[in-house]
């Protein structure tokens, strides 16, 4: 076992080589995440011969008090391990890892060993694409090709952007949907690192829908190694009965297609998030469980999260600004 930093060429070369890798794998998004909040980031691989063989990336999330954490990844939906196989040598040595060097180590992902500890109550929603935009269309559920068609009809349009204008109008648009959602808004200082190591070097784009000369929904998409992630989306206030936010998905959709993307990634949703499910699967994606893993010296209680649902009020009647300073602060300390 070996830690390497991220820009280490030998760990940039292995997740590169990997068919399996995503956008979260890639040394950027970690040190994107480090350098925003402060921590320290790293690769944690298996090595043979000077070659990378398995690995995956993790961030030490450890607050002055308390157990070592170390996850991978923070503020990411799905981050499985890279390595052929099941990854059973590196997930034991992680094992061994954990009890020397830290208390617990977080898996984004689910591990095949009975012995370490899993659950969680989310889902992922995944949709395979081909190079058929027609037969595409046609496994979306009828209501969302209406709205599409709705959208279309009233007049709505879908801008592709890459500048820092696009992720400023994003940003608006993500702390009134956050507002409304009564959820903290992300530090304004991680979009604007978002724009300059997703954004400007090509590893992303945003969407912006308007209706006329307003931006009624945007989102913003990392497209790497063949896969099209969703990362953030969102509806602007006053614009409940425009179906913006379907003409944005079924644009992005298309455009992985016409662009040789094997996958279009909708993230993550709770289970008890039922509407939001049956949004995702509309598309005609497949949804599986996302349970995470733990590996560490002891058994890891479960988050009661009653700070959030306590603060949900608070946001979603108080200015956005609100929402914005609360993000500030909590974020640091929500990994």
């Amino acid at each position: 076992m070996t830690l390497l930093a991220l820009d280490d060429r030998r760990w940039r070369e292995f997740v590169e080589s990997r068919p399996d890798s995503t956008i979260f794998h890639h040394p950027m998004w970690a040190k994107l995440l480090a350098d925003c909040y402060g921590y320290r980031a790293m690769a944690v691989v298996l090595e043979a011969g000077g070659a990378v063989t398995a690995g995956l990336p993790a961030i030490d999330v450890s607050l002055p008090v308390g157990p070592r954490r170390w996850v991978s990844l923070p503020f990411t939906d799905h981050c499985p391990p890279l390595a052929d196989g099941d990854g059973a040598d590196l997930i034991g040595i992680l094992g061994d890892l954990a009890r020397s060097s830290f208390d617990v180590l977080e898996l984004r992902a689910a591990v095949s060993d009975p012995t370490i500890q899993s659950g969680g109550a989310f889902v992922r929603h995944d949709l395979a694409l081909s190079d058929d935009v027609a037969s595409t269309w046609k496994r979306m559920r009828r209501n969302h090709r209406r709205s599409v068609q709705d959208a279309e009809a009233a007049g709505v349009r879908i801008a592709r952007g890459s500048s820092a204008s696009d992720v400023d109008t994003f940003y608006r648009i993500h702390v009134q949907t956050r507002r409304r959602l009564g959820v903290p808004v992300q530090p304004r200082r991680f979009f604007q690192l978002l724009f300059e190591r997703v954004i400007r070097p090509g590893l992303g784009f945003v969407l912006t829908a308007y209706q006329g000369d307003a931006p009624a929904a945007g989102g913003i998409f990392c497209a790497w190694n063949g896969m099209l992630t969703c990362k953030y989306s969102g509806r602007a206030d006053g614009f409940e009965k425009v179906d913006a936010v379907h003409l944005l998905y079924w644009n992005a959709i298309r455009w992985a297609i016409e662009n040789g993307y094997h996958t279009f990634d909708l993230g993550r949703t709770g289970i008890e998030q039922t509407q939001l499910r049956s949004f995702k699967v509309g598309w005609g994606t497949r949804e599986e469980p996302l349970p995470y893993a733990w590996v560490g010296r002891a058994p890891v209680r479960a988050s009661s999260h009653r700070l959030e649902r306590a603060m949900g009020p608070v946001i979603r009647n108080s200015s956005p600004w609100v929402c914005r300073a609360i993000g500030e602060v909590f974020y640091k300390y929500a990994a």
